[in-house]
């Protein structure tokens, strides 16, 4: 049987910490994009991390950060993976011999199995919706738009939630999907109850494949 792994991003709390991973959630996402509204400081980010049992991941979402902030949140956050989700190259994603996402902010034009070509060491590629800025936004994309010949390990991302999460997994069967807006209350503040209803749409969804 399939299992969709899933990781909750954007966590700004202990108790939203501690809801994750009480409902199961593989990963947990650190956002260190000062504009964003679940921006948090590495600081912070390692302060939540303590809460986080082993064999759970901990990423942290960077965007066209200097190299010099990602390796000192890398000595004081225990980051499992990177993720980039602005205009990083492959070189620059390289810099930090970490394994790490990229991520592709999806739409017509795009050619998305040159796009992961370009980043052969990723560990995944993670789709998400292109808006203005970076950041899905909350917006979900067209999936018709993704390759069935896309390589490696895929995370879907972009206005998921628990009543379509189903639909997503059926639709484009990826590795992983990634959730950030669909399981808030407010802007940063997790809804704990989306959370597991989450969880559960995914679980129920895996079922059936």
């Amino acid at each position: 049987m399939m299992r969709t792994r899933i990781k909750i991003c954007g966590l700004t709390q202990e108790g939203d910490v501690d809801a994750a991973v009480a409902a199961g959630a593989d990963a947990i996402g650190f956002v260190f994009y000062p504009p964003s509204p679940r921006y948090v400081t590495p600081e912070r980010a390692a302060k939540l991390a303590r809460r986080i049992p082993p064999f759970v991941d901990v990423v942290g979402l960077f965007v066209n950060a200097d190299p010099a902030e990602v390796v000192a949140t890398c000595a004081g956050v225990p980051l499992t993976l990177l993720q980039f989700h602005g205009d990083e190259d492959g070189a620059y994603c390289r810099q930090f011999s970490r394994p790490y996402l990229r991520a592709a902010r999806v739409r017509p034009g795009l050619d998305l199995v040159e796009f992961a070509g370009s980043f052969p060491e990723a560990r995944g590629l993670l789709l998400d919706a292109f808006v203005e800025g970076y950041g899905g936004g909350g917006h979900v994309f067209d999936w018709t738009l993704i390759p069935p010949a896309l390589p490696g390990y895929l995370i879907l991302s972009g206005g998921l939630n628990a009543d379509n999460v189903a639909a997503a997994i059926e639709r484009v069967r990826p590795d992983a999907v990634d959730v950030s807006s669909g399981v808030e209350s407010g802007k940063g503040i997790k809804d704990h109850a989306k959370i597991a209803a989450f969880v559960a749409a995914v679980r129920k969804a895996d079922d059936k494949l």
